[in-house]
């Protein structure tokens, strides 16, 4: 789900559609008032009946705070009969990967949303987040590209309330504010979160999701209902400022007798939240405050996408990636995970049910579910489990024992012949003046903590500039969550020879956090670094 991805060029076409027939945007500015401002958007009412001081349903108190529970992303954007999301405006194929049963697939139909939660509740998963676009400006259109964000939640509340009655437990319904819609919406408008007007547009659109739907389907933590936040890179301003989720919290109260949402913000939103994730689980395991994971990646059939795919190995990805993280001590656990996703099937990150792997994914789900909330803990096999140290070193006839170098972004080198050896060396950083080496260390050797590390660094000293290592941590007040903890510096006195530095690591969780999925990595601050080999070994007590 990228900021390019088919709805908002989809979107986008809609309202040029609209502006070339001389058709006014859903909530065009009328002269001389502005319906999007503060005051208007406040005294708006909500288009469901689940908010304001009459509603006194009871809210479900929830998961606990250490409570372990699985969400999934749930895209509800689709109707087979109409082709939305279906099929392309060339009348081509629009999905990478297909639901099982196309018949009756719709948004519309309480029987789609019905056989989704049921399929949900076999594969164990305990929140669905409905990924909602619905914003003020689109509210107002009586049809509109956007109209399924409103017009899908009524028939998902009849579907969960049937179950219910039946004496089933569908999954609770928290909510996935795509964010993109602070920049693609009826409006045409760039919200600027620094603004009153665009502190309210931004409340609003979590306001309207939860006023149609009512409490007891909420998911809460401690009775807190459960808000996930996309990427604040679409707001115009102002996704800094802690205010932001001070103003939601205060007016959700207000309007929502006394409860304050649980925010979930992705790692983009550099303000604090209850919990923090990082989007993009699809391609590997990420662990924050919530652990995010999927089975895969494949946008192909999505016109001028170019994203790398993840393939799925016929569900080993996804398997080993629930392994990472059941390899995890339950004390370091985040207590959330989420699945990304349950039925994106454009981007291929889909575990529902499919035309292309059956209910493989849904069992798959419920297996290492079911292990995740009873807290048990699996030992990661490999070929490194049992040794004492693993190795990369960069000469000839050399092969990686253990540890990876990882290449790309901030951390471009090349291999070189120095001073008599073949080395790796640093390429200039386009981002900024420091050099970096990105390595990885095979989790089969150490993954999530288990004992202290020291690493030995064969470098060539030349100039006198410093280096440093930083490693991913379990030192939460280390510079991005412990993702790189710094372990000492080392300075060069430009004698040409070849030298070795060693680095203690006495915390060290190794979970891939740094950037290209790396562990560990080298940093030069001012000038190159040419390495000929990192070895990492276990500290044993004496």
């Amino acid at each position: 789900m990228t900021a390019g991805r088919r709805p908002i060029r989809l979107y986008v076409a809609a309202l040029a559609l609209m502006a070339g027939l001389g058709l006014p945007a859903a909530g065009a500015r009328a002269e001389g008032t502005d319906p999007f401002s503060e005051a208007a958007l406040l005294a708006r009412p909500a288009p469901g009946p689940h908010a304001g001081p009459k509603n006194v349903e009871p809210v479900p108190r929830g998961f606990g705070t250490s409570e372990p529970f699985v969400a999934t992303y749930y895209f509800y954007w689709c109707d087979r009969a109409s082709g939305m999301h279906f099929v392309d405006a060339d009348g081509t194929d629009a999905l990478t990967d297909h639901p099982a049963e196309p018949k009756g697939y719709s948004y519309r139909l309480p029987s789609w949303h019905r056989r989704e939660l049921e399929a949900m509740i076999d594969a164990g998963i305990d929140v669905a987040l409905p990924v909602y676009w619905g914003n003020p400006a689109d509210v107002a259109a009586a049809s509109g590209p956007m109209r399924w964000s409103f017009d899908g939640l009524p028939p998902l509340v009849e579907a969960w309330q049937a179950l219910r009655t039946e004496g089933k437990h569908p999954p609770r319904i928290g909510r996935f504010y795509d964010t993109s819609t602070l920049r693609h919406n009826a409006a045409g408008r760039h919200i600027d979160l620094s603004t009153a007007d665009g502190r309210a547009w931004f409340y609003v659109t979590i306001r309207d999701f939860f006023s149609l739907v009512p409490r007891p389907m909420w998911a809460t933590v401690e009775g807190r209902p459960i808000v996930f936040l996309y990427s604040a890179a679409f707001a115009r301003g102002g996704a800094d400022d802690p205010a932001v989720f001070a103003y939601v919290r205060e007016h959700f109260r207000r309007d929502f007798g006394g409860v304050r949402p649980f925010i979930v913000a992705e790692q983009s939103w550099p303000v604090r939240a209850d919990a923090r994730y990082a989007w993009g689980g699809a391609f590997g395991l990420k662990v924050l405050d919530v652990a995010s994971l999927g089975p895969g990646y494949d946008d192909s059939a999505v016109p001028g996408r170019t994203t790398p795919r993840a393939d799925r190995d016929g569900g080993r990805f996804y398997e080993r990636n629930w392994r990472r993280l059941l390899a995890l001590a339950p004390a370091r656990r985040p207590r959330i995970v989420a699945v990304e996703t349950w039925n994106e099937w454009h981007e291929g990150t889909d575990i529902a049910p499919s035309r292309e792997y059956g209910r493989q994914y849904v069992d798959l789900t419920r297996r290492f579910a079911d292990l995740w909330r009873a807290g048990r803990r699996l030992p990661l096999e490999g070929p490194y489990a049992r040794a004492h140290a693993v190795r990369i070193g960069f000469e000839k006839g050399a092969a990686e024992s253990g540890v990876a170098l990882k290449t790309g972004g901030d951390g471009l080198a090349d291999v070189v012949d120095a001073s008599g050896s073949r080395a790796v060396r640093t390429r200039p950083n386009a981002a900024g003046p420091s050099c970096y080496l990105y390595f990885a260390v095979d989790d089969s050797f150490s993954f999530g903590g288990g004992g202290a590390l020291r690493v030995r660094v064969e470098y060539l000293d030349e100039g006198r500039a410093p280096f440093g290592l930083q490693y991913d941590s379990a030192d939460a007040s280390a510079l991005h969550a412990g993702a790189y903890k710094t372990a000492g510096t080392v300075t060069r006195t430009g004698s040409g020879t070849w030298k070795h530095a060693t680095f203690d690591l006495p915390d060290p969780l190794l979970m891939g956090r740094q950037n290209l999925g790396a562990d560990l990595r080298l940093s030069a601050p001012a000038g190159s670094l040419t390495v000929r080999g990192v070895t990492v070994t276990r500290v044993t007590a004496d």
